[in-house]
Order: structure tokens, then C-alpha cells, then sequence
């Protein structure tokens, strides 16, 4: 290896993996902006092709298989013929790094309905890899949500452990408890009476034939636009089965994106006409989508959480405080949106 850029101790070790896993010799190691929870270098070969490596973080308190899931997930997918994902290369399980060919593209920014269809396009094709037998051997994904049951179970566990959190933080413990806990008991007792309505269990799992894959952190903030104007989509570290109902809610209500009424109503559309088959498609979107709000408020509030502030400063943040007086206020602003609209889709039809 002929350079190291920046030129620090700790990146020694990663340069070593890196040359390890690269098909031919590297020549040059950057660290760069990665997500909140990995490290992220652009590594180059002596020919100039460009690598992604990512080095994930090794946490007792998170069982999930990260590294396995996104380098499994993604070798299917490109087996299936899927070019909007990274390819991926070799995998040092003890390192706990994996190799990813490099994305040369930009953010998305401010997305229009070009980018719409293709996030349409791209859940397309999940739903046909998701047909092919080798799909089966699949995980579920990560936080599945495939009965009403474990969704409201899920937002149940985020608010205990948030409670704990909580303690000696009165500001917190009060959005907790007159915020997000009577807003979970109403929509939850909806969702059941809705379900019960049209004959449903609300506990049962989901089948399978009505489930898709999904990469569980679906959005524009996880994609790139290249130069030729196409997306390719990036973080398959949850990957696997889950509900449609849950892939579309999460783009609808990320905090990570900002879409407006008309790419809201263009992306529904589409995703109902995608998921057509399945008869309660339609009803589980519009009963869960406060449940799944509910869940994103609980997730905005991650940072109080000693094990997950752990993973955002391993990727680099240095400013717990700061973090979650953040969080807190975006928290507000996205259940407070859920209020504003009774815990429905905004503009459904």
C-alpha cells in the first residue's frame, strides 16, 4: 500500500483488511462519511477501481446479524439480476468488515416523480426476487412487523426501555406518558376494531405469499443518484421478509425525508397497484400507519438510550446532549403531525 489518507494509528488495521479483501492490491484507504452506525472508507486499487469498505459496529447489546444480512441480502440480489444496489465483494466476519464495489453518486436531494418511480421500480423488483425459490431460505427482516400484534408489541418494548431512559428526565418522561403512550392505546384498540371489522386476526402472522423483501430502511436518504440520473439504494443491514404495508409506511413517514402531498399520493398509488394481489393491503396501510408513526417517534428518540448512543459514536458523533434535544423536538413535530391528521394518512383517499 502506498498511501494511507488521513494518516492516523487506528486506520492501520483497516488498510490490512482492506488489502486482504480486495481482488488486487490496494494503494489507498480514505475514511469517510458513513451512516450513523458504521465506519465507512473508499479504498482503491492499484488500477483505480474504487471499493467501498465498511467496518460495523460489534455491539453485545444488538444480536442481529448486520453484516451477515446486508452481504447475503445483497448476493441474492444480484443473482436475481438487481443493478440498483452495490455488488458485493468479500466479507472478514472476524473483522466484522465487509467489501462493497463503490457508488460514484450524489445524495438525492430534493427528489421528484422521476425518483418516485424508481423507488416504485426498485420494490417491483423485490416483489419478483421475493418469488424465486432461493428467496425462501431468506430471513425475516430485522423489527418485522407481520401481524398488528407484534407491531403494537414492538412500540410497547422501545417505550419501556425509553422509560428507563427516562428516569431523572422529567421533560422526556412526560412526552413518554402523555404523548406517545394514550396515542399507542388509542391506535392500537383502533387497529384491532378495524381488523375485527373486516374479519381478520390481528394477531395471526401475515402468510408468506402476502409478505415481500425489503431492505427495512428504505427511503432516499439511503440512496445515490449516479450520472445517468438512475438510484441505487444502500443499507441492507435489516434486509429480508416483512410486511408491503410496512416497507410503504416507513417511506411515507421517514424523518429522513421530506415529501410532498403529490409524491406521497404518486408513490401510494403505485404501491397499491405493486401489491394488488394481496386483498387487505390497502386496510393494513391505513389501520397501521399511526402504529408505524408511533414506532418512528420512539426510533427518533434513540439517542437516550446509553447501547444505541454507543453505536452513533463509534460512526463518529461526539455530542449526546446536542443529539437528543434534537431528537426530542423532531419526535414532537412528527407525533404531533400524527395528531394534526387523527392518526391517518394525510390526504387519503
Amino acid at each position: 500500500m502506498s498511501s494511507l489518507t488521513p494518516s492516523a494509528p487506528d486506520l492501520t488495521a483497516f488498510a490490512a483488511t482492506a488489502s486482504a479483501l480486495a481482488p488486487t492490491p490496494v494503494r489507498r484507504l480514505v475514511a469517510v462519511t458513513g451512516g450513523a452506525n458504521n465506519r465507512l472508507f473508499r479504498v482503491e486499487d492499484e488500477n483505480g477501481t474504487a471499493y467501498a469498505l465498511k467496518a460495523y459496529l460489534r455491539d453485545r447489546s444488538d444480536t442481529r446479524d448486520r453484516i451477515g444480512r446486508e452481504c447475503q441480502g445483497l448476493s441474492f440480489l444480484w443473482r436475481r439480476g438487481l443493478r440498483a444496489v452495490p455488488r458485493f465483494v468479500a466479507l472478514d466476519a472476524a473483522a466484522a468488515c465487509a467489501l462493497f464495489s463503490w457508488v460514484n453518486g450524489e445524495p438525492v436531494g430534493r427528489a421528484g416523480a422521476r425518483d418516485i418511480d424508481a423507488a416504485l421500480g426498485f420494490i417491483r423488483d423485490l416483489k419478483g426476487a421475493a418469488a424465486h425459490g432461493e428467496a425462501a431460505a431468506l430471513q425475516p427482516a430485522a423489527e418485522a412487523c407481520l401481524s398488528g400484534a407484534a407491531l403494537v408489541g414492538q412500540i410497547e418494548g422501545r417505550l419501556a426501555r425509553l422509560r428507563q431512559a427516562a428516569r431523572g428526565n422529567p421533560v422526556l418522561a412526560s412526552f413518554l406518558e402523555d404523548g406517545i403512550a394514550p396515542r399507542l392505546a388509542s391506535y392500537g384498540r383502533a387497529a384491532e376494531t378495524g381488523f375485527a371489522a373486516a374479519g381478520l386476526s390481528f394477531d395471526a402472522p401475515l402468510p408468506r405469499a402476502f409478505q415481500t423483501l425489503s431492505p427495512s430502511d428504505f427511503g432516499f436518504h439511503n440512496a445515490l443518484r449516479t450520472g445517468g440520473r438512475n438510484l441505487v439504494f444502500l443499507d441492507f443491514e435489516y434486509f429480508g421478509w416483512d410486511d408491503p404495508a410496512k416497507l410503504v409506511a416507513d417511506f411515507l413517514l421517514h424523518p429522513g425525508m421530506r415529501l410532498g402531498p403529490a409524491q406521497k399520493a404518486r408513490f401510494r398509488s403505485g404501491a397499491k397497484a405493486i401489491f394488488a394481489a394481496d386483498p387487505a393491503f390497502s386496510l393494513r396501510l391505513r389501520l397501521f400507519y399511526p402504529l408505524f408513526g408511533l414506532r418512528w417517534v420512539a426510533i427518533i428518540l434513540n439517542e437516550f438510550l446509553p447501547e444505541r448512543w454507543h453505536r452513533r459514536a463509534f460512526a463518529g458523533a461526539d455530542d449526546q446532549a446536542a443529539a437528543a434535544a434534537r431528537q426530542l423536538a423532531k419526535a414532537k413535530r412528527l407525533l404531533a403531525r400524527l395528531t394534526a391528521s387523527n392518526g391517518g394518512i394525510p390526504n387519503d383517499g
